[in-house]
């Protein structure tokens, strides 16, 4: 193909940017194969990998999103499970001050019983020789007393006198 060819192609003259027609049909062939090896084969791989590391990554986010929500589940169960041991810590704590005082004031109660009681068996175990060791003075003081007025007197006085 001559210069002549081409200009029969375009009716004007380009120069050299004048195309041969073989060329022009060589390059569209080339392209339109290179088109379709492209299209058929290599992008469809290409777009199922992009489309599988979307996933991926999108996939990934969505897991973390539901792990993060349920471990905010279990930690606000497990939030409130601690509060109501807390509360029930207390309550038992409370119930177990409240028996202790009982216990105490029942003990208390029971210690002023006993020395109540101590006190007055002493008292009366005091009056009982009280007056067991009255009466037997008693009966002494009388010769004691005579025994002594005669010590005094210098002669016998009273039941002694002969």
């Amino acid at each position: 193909m001559t210069l002549a060819q081409n200009s029969q192609i375009f009716p004007m003259d380009l120069g050299p940017l004048n195309p041969v027609l073989a060329e022009l049909i060589l390059g569209a062939v080339l392209f339109g194969l290179t088109f379709l090896i492209l299209a058929k084969g290599i992008l469809p791989k290409i777009n199922r990998t992009l489309a599988e590391r979307e996933d991926a990554i999108d996939g990934g986010t969505e897991r973390a999103d539901d792990l993060r929500s349920e471990a905010a589940a279990i930690r606000a169960q497990y939030e409130a499970e601690l509060a109501e041991a807390r509360h029930d810590a207390a309550r038992i704590r409370a119930q177990a001050t409240e028996e202790g005082s009982a216990a105490i004031a029942a003990a208390r109660a029971e210690g002023v019983r006993e020395r109540e009681a101590i006190l007055a068996s002493g008292h009366e175990q005091i009056a009982v020789e009280r007056e067991a060791a009255e009466r037997e003075l008693a009966g002494d003081v009388d010769a004691w007393a005579r025994a002594l007025a005669g010590r005094i007197v210098g002669e016998p006085v009273g039941a002694e006198r002969s």
